[in-house]
């Protein structure tokens, strides 16, 4: 199973990025498919999860500006940012889990290599 994250670049504050996650080796209709980050000298931190029910649900610092969606048909996953600021600025990172579980920030089953998303001020 692999999963293959692209999209990422530079940007300067206030623009937008579209991250696409897309999955080979199974499918994961019936899992969850979500978005973590990290930047330098900080932990990983959760972003977003699309479930497989339809719902998503977001991290504090993203709310109102990343929007999470999913193709199931195309096994892929897509994390849309707006409004870009400094801070959001790390290596963003795909996953995906083989069931929909309660707790959105942990047992993934798989990782993605991950995209630099640099944001300029």
């Amino acid at each position: 199973v692999q999963l293959q994250a692209s999209g990422g670049g530079l940007v300067q504050a206030g623009g937008s990025l579209r991250l696409i996650c897309t999955a080979s080796g199974r499918t994961f209709s019936s899992g969850d498919m979500g978005w973590f980050r990290q930047a330098p000298g900080k932990e990983r931190e959760f972003v977003a999860i699309s479930r497989s029910g339809g719902g998503s649900y977001y991290g504090d610092p993203v709310k109102g500006r990343f929007t999470i969606s999913r193709d199931n048909a195309k096994n892929t996953v897509y994390l849309q940012m707006n409004s870009l600021k400094p801070e959001d600025t790390a290596v963003y990172y795909c996953a995906a889990r083989r069931a929909s579980l309660t707790l959105v920030n942990t047992n993934y089953d798989y990782w993605g290599q991950g995209t630099q998303v640099t944001v300029s001020s």
